[in-house]
């Protein structure tokens, strides 16, 4: 230890914890038994654990940015808004002095003043003729008001999506559905031999869906991560593809629906923040009409449709209003001290953020759970769970912004704290809160004349401080996790992750007496438990993931440490290590370790804990951490830098977990992990994504640059240069799934020979796909090598299904209806 190091309690730092009063103590025999783990027998125990080389499955949730590039008078989104009752009705008020003019001003300015031509999250519209019989089926399905009642009624909005243009009827739709319905449309183009093709894409349609504003999809197969096939990779490899098809299915609509003759190009992309065109309009629009222009009709995904898409515009009410009830919080906190205030807008946008939901399933935990005499039932599942992931979320700031970012450039003028702390008052307690936001002030130098300075609202004013005072406002690495709500505090008396069954919905009742969430919602966690009653597998989803720079090496990086995280729980829990009495579950101690995750969201070098607190596990690894002294503003508190704080994690993770780490074979892993932390700025997704982005905008540093200046360089990149790369690597992935197709057609084995004739004529499927594939990265292949692009696609997919290989390599025909009687699910 340095000379500053205090000396922690011993007691709370020795390994060898007293379980005397710890039900997982009394338990864990029965469960080490039941899993078939005995920590007496080390190579055994590790290799029958939870989440070990296969016994671990894993799917993602992708959330997508869509625009459509058009002039104003091609493009559904600015066509909507010049026509509306809206814009009518606020001029109408303008003239009568009941509305300022500015306002008409500013909205009539953001549909004339857009030289890129980007509409983000704008509808597209074409002529009904356009669909094919396949993809007018499909359609007039998912319009019904309830999709199991075929002769029921269509939807009560049916009308919203056709419009009559010069006696020409047109669909408009949203670019989610879009995905869709260009699946069913290309496959409604192929050739009835293709039989086992157009089953499985029909199959295929499901995993295309949204509930929020942006597209989602979600894994066309679960993925078993083995040791063999490189843990992580595979479920990277899956997620690359289904983007490579998104890509291919949008080129697809752009011209066999017409979109380009009309003038009209969609494009779809990864990119973490909402829109900033789109974060001006919902400054110059009501919140209902946001709701109207935004918010997802539900087409596909669901059987009721309509009702789906009213449950979310309660969540974006929910969400607005738990912002304003944020500010009486600061108020509270003492963050604010007086009326001088920016009122948030009474329509949110973080729904629009995008982020990518990586789930882990445990087939060993499935199993005992489908058995009603195995002895493990959900109470079983909830207590673990719930002690899963409070250890995991002690690690989860070893995820931000090394493996996934957000960048963003906040100006001065955005450093109102009802503004810039966004959701934050409602996830740590108020203390953390406190410090968090002193420590966000010292590293953006908001000072004059040496006393802390915030925005005091009026830009005539603010302006002219910040040039004079050069108060330049913030950088932060991942913009995301603090502008959206992530997860949800406990209350006093309701607490989330206390072990016991229906903890969540005593918390969500809570809170929806505070004004802070609506119990009808799904409870918001940074590392979510997927219990088997509900989702059909046990296991555990990772919802902190922003933006991967690199599908290939970011996110397989990623899934593995989720993986060996999780796997390490278990460990620490059936070895006797931890229990919930090491990990408490009341707010404060819930907010002490949340806190560090969200500084390092922001990139505070610092954090405070109070050397008496009850997280024993936390004095565990605070016991590793170097630099560490006791703090002179918060007495009592201990001062930890965040990096030595990771660092001390893994040192932990390699001195305690070094045999999964062999088992797994994820050395490599560790070691990316160490570099990406000592050397952010050169490897951590982070670090390349703001290099990217500085090099279009031609700067060195993200202060040289504007907030503005820095939001239009990101988007322009993730749009152009990250959606290429990441189509690249996709291509990659897709080659490795050819080469073993032309293999087994090489080998005559079943009908794979037959199939891919059928598709390409006798052409190879890595020869082909190395002759179409610049056109596909350009988005110039013509609709009929669209066509074979999304077969071989799909073609790829079936080969990763036991039961659809199956079918291919017999002789005979068979229904794939009889081997596929659900629908795939991603884990």
């Amino acid at each position: 230890m340095s000379r500053s190091m205090p000396a922690l309690p011993a007691e709370a730092i020795s390994p060898a914890f007293d379980h005397s009063k710890s039900v997982i103590a009394k338990d864990r025999g029965a469960y080490c038994k039941l899993l078939n783990a005995d920590p007496r027998r080390p190579e055994s125990f590790i290799q029958n654990l939870p989440f070990a080389p296969g016994d671990a499955t894993a799917g993602t949730e992708n959330e997508l940015q869509s625009a459509v590039k058009g002039t104003p008078e091609d493009v559904d989104l600015p066509s909507i808004i010049a026509a509306s009752n809206y814009l009518k009705n606020i001029r109408k008020r303008s003239l009568s002095g009941e509305a300022p003019a500015q306002l008409v001003t500013d909205l009539e300015q953001f549909l004339a003043d857009n030289p890129g031509k980007i509409w983000e999250n704008s509808w597209v519209r074409f002529p009904k003729g356009a669909l094919n019989e396949t993809a007018m089926r499909v359609l007039n399905h998912d319009l019904l008001e309830d999709k199991r009642a075929p002769q029921g009624p269509m939807r009560g909005d049916a009308h919203k999506f056709s419009f009559k243009r010069e006696g020409q009827e047109f669909m408009r739709l949203p670019i989610s559905y879009i995905l869709k319905i260009s699946l069913a449309q290309a496959l409604g183009e192929m050739s009835p031999n293709l039989n086992l093709v157009r089953e499985l894409g029909h199959r295929m349609m499901s995993h295309f869906s949204n509930d929020n504003t942006s597209p989602e999809t979600f894994s066309f197969y679960t993925v078993k991560l083995r040791r063999k096939n490189r843990m992580g990779r595979g479920i990277a490899g899956e997620t690359a593809l289904r983007f490579l098809v998104c890509q291919a299915l949008i080129q697809y609509a752009n011209r066999s629906f017409k979109l380009l003759s009309h003038g009209q190009e969609a494009v779809l992309y990864m990119a973490p923040n909402p829109p900033t065109r789109q974060k001006t309009l919902n400054d110059l629009i009501s919140d209902a009409f946001y709701r109207d222009l935004f918010m997802s009709p539900c087409l596909s995904g669901w059987d009721r449709g309509e009702d789906k898409h009213k449950y979310m515009a309660l969540c974006h009410q929910v969400l607005s209003r738990s912002q304003l009830n944020a500010v009486a919080k600061l108020r509270e906190a003492h963050i604010i001290n007086n009326n001088l205030v920016v009122l948030p807008n009474t329509s949110n946008v973080s729904l629009a953020n995008n982020g990518t939901h990586l789930s882990l399933g445990s087939l060993k935990l499935g199993k005992l759970l489908a058995d009603p005499h195995s002895g493990f039932g959900a109470h079983d599942e909830k207590y673990l769970g719930d002690l899963v992931i409070k250890f995991c979320e002690h690690f989860l700031p070893l995820f931000v912004g090394t493996y996934s970012a957000a960048p963003y450039r906040l100006d001065f003028t955005d450093f109102h704290p009802e503004k810039a702390l966004g959701y934050l008052p409602h996830e740590l307690d108020f203390t953390h809160l406190r410090m968090i936001w002193r420590r966000w002030k010292k590293k953006a130098k908001l000072k004059i004349l040496g006393q802390p300075c915030t925005p005091f609202g009026p830009l005539w004013l603010d302006r002219p401080l910040r040039k004079v005072f050069g108060l330049c406002g913030d950088f932060v690495p991942d913009f995301r996790l603090i502008d959206y709500l992530v997860t949800l505090k406990s209350t006093e008396e309701s607490h989330a992750l206390d072990g016991t069954l229906g903890n969540d919905l005593r918390l969500k009742r809570d809170l929806d007496a505070l004004g802070v969430f609506d119990e009808s919602m799904s409870l918001y966690l940074l590392y979510k438990q997927r219990q088997f009653a509900f989702m059909g597998f046990s296991g555990f989803e990772g919802r902190h993931y922003s933006l991967f720079e690199s599908l290939s090496t970011d996110m397989v990086h990623a899934a593995n440490l989720q993986t060996l995280i999780t796997a390490y729980a278990f460990k620490c829990i059936l070895n006797g290590k931890i229990s919930h009495e090491d990990l408490p579950s009341d707010p404060f101690t819930e907010s002490e370790r949340r806190q560090i995750f969200f500084g390092a969201a922001i990139g505070i070098p610092t954090f405070f804990v109070n050397k008496k607190t009850r997280n024993r596990f936390m004095l565990r690894v605070l016991r590793d951490a170097k630099k560490m002294r006791f703090s002179r503003r918060y007495p009592g508190y201990l001062r930890v830098y965040n990096l030595e704080y990771r660092l001390a994690l893994i040192s932990m993770i390699r001195t305690e977990a070094q045999d999964l780490i062999e088992l797994m074979g994820m050395e490599e892993t560790v070691q990316d992990l160490e570099e990406r932390v000592r050397f952010p700025e050169k490897f951590s997704a982070a670090g390349k994504l703001t290099e990217s982005i500085l090099e279009k905008a031609n700067a060195k540093k993200p202060m040289e640059l504007s907030g503005g200046e820095f939001a239009q360089a990101a988007e322009y990149y993730y749009r152009n240069d990250l959606r290429m790369k990441h189509m690249c690597e996709a291509c990659d992935f897709l080659a490795e799934e050819l080469e073993r197709l032309d293999g087994k057609a090489l080998l005559g084995r079943g009908r794979y020979r037959d199939m891919l004739n059928a598709v390409l004529e006798g052409e190879g499927a890595l020869q082909f796909l190395s002759r179409v594939k610049l056109d596909i990265l350009r988005g110039d292949a013509p609709a009929s090598v669209l066509e074979r692009f999304l077969a071989l696609c799909i073609l790829a997919v079936g080969a990763q299904l036991p039961e659809y290989e199956r079918i291919l390599n017999e002789p005979d025909e068979k229904s794939l209806e009889r081997v596929f009687p659900a629908p795939i699910h991603s884990a």
